[in-house]
């Protein structure tokens, strides 16, 4: 029997409207999530320009209402946090240990954003008579979404839903940035550029993992109080003229013995500051572009001088089964502040104030409630 869902659609020309879609009985391996929490991301707001129809949408918590019939491992009323990697677990990466980069599920390394067998049955969910893709094949801002198995993680833990929602993508993108591909050490030094929701969360890997010194940088004064509060030990105000933050990475020096540190991230999602992480770090240290930035940038070679590593990993090298249930753990014994980070809650129907107050830096994570 279809369930009638509300949900937000982008129209693919930057606009998006909230409006009712049709979904079917999930087939075999799918499941049907009453969504309680999504969280917001900047991603959500630049799938308004993909060029076509899609339920918005990919970070998300709530309670599952429909299995299909070969679902063994869930049941319905289970609580699941969502999870758009979809690994197929069988393909080389997967088989690799890399289920965040899975060649035949990952709405990113395999479909470019598309429909890939890591989305529910295309015609599971309806919008004006016509299928319709779900964002990063789960689609969580709407009331229900259809998802494939691999898409649900089991929430055994008594948080509340928004901050559940956040883990999605946010949290262990930064957090995994920190811990699983920089793998940050005890007593280390480490230095986050742009603190957001995802440069909080590379602060508290960075905590978490026993680092030192973590410097944080902004323009935001705001949000470089905020860093504090989840475990920078030290802070600098940029300015916006500071190209390449190059008199930031001075800074840097002075603070860690002239050399610079020994990790660095960029989580601002500014092109232009691409680099930037590169010039804050030591010889032989290691600088992460956590931010994805997709677009063509130049590079002084000399900022790789000497045996400097830079990666551009995809959503901290999530192992959604694995990292998961780590983080609710840590969130659980009070290590992992993710209540802290919400700064505001909406409706689905406030949707465009949430879009509007994300763009505005007003938060640190926006969240849509259910």
């Amino acid at each position: 029997m279809s369930i009638q869902s509300k949900s937000a659609i982008a129209k693919g020309d930057g606009s998006f409207i909230i409006d009712t879609i049709t979904i079917s009985d999930p087939k075999g391996d799918e499941i049907i999530v009453k969504i309680k929490a999504a969280g917001l991301c900047h991603t959500d707001h630049d799938s308004l320009n993909w060029g076509k129809p899609i339920i918005l949408g990919h970070e998300g918590a709530g309670i599952i209402e429909k299995i299909g019939a070969d679902i063994t491992d869930f049941k319905i009323g289970d609580k699941v946090i969502l999870n758009w990697a979809t690994p197929c677990m069988k393909c080389f990466q997967c088989q690799e240990g890399n289920q965040h980069i899975c060649e035949n599920n990952s709405p990113v390394t395999a479909g470019g954003n598309g429909y890939t067998p890591g989305h529910a049955h295309l015609e599971g969910s309806k919008w004006n008579n016509q299928p319709i893709e779900r964002s990063f094949n789960i689609g969580t801002l709407a009331e229900y979404a259809l998802v494939k198995e691999s898409a649900c993680v089991k929430l055994e833990s008594e948080m509340p839903m928004p901050s559940a929602s956040i883990i999605s993508c946010g949290v262990m993108t930064g957090y995994g940035s920190a811990v699983n591909t920089a793998k940050v050490t005890a007593g280390s030094s480490a230095v986050i550029l742009g603190t957001g929701g995802v440069g909080l969360n590379v602060i508290q890997g960075a905590r978490i993992s026993g680092a030192a010194k973590i410097i944080a940088i902004d323009i935001n004064a705001e949000r470089l109080e905020m860093a504090k509060q989840f475990g920078a030990t030290h802070t600098i105000l940029a300015n916006k003229n500071d190209i390449g933050l190059m008199k930031a990475s001075e800074e840097v020096k002075k603070l860690t013995e002239g050399r610079g540190a020994d990790f660095a991230f960029e989580c601002t999602a500014i092109p232009a500051l691409g680099a930037a992480p590169l010039a804050m770090i030591r010889n032989a240290g290691t600088a992460v572009q956590v931010s994805g930035i997709e677009e063509t940038i130049n590079i002084d070679m000399n900022l790789f001088e000497w045996d400097k590593i830079y990666i551009n990993p995809l959503y901290g090298k999530c192992r959604p089964q694995i990292d998961f249930p780590k983080l609710v753990n840590l969130y659980d014994k009070g290590d992992l502040l993710l209540d802290e980070m919400i700064t505001r809650t909406y409706p689905l129907e406030e949707l465009q104030q949430a879009f509007d107050d994300m763009l505005a830096g007003k938060n640190a994570k926006g969240v849509i409630v259910f």
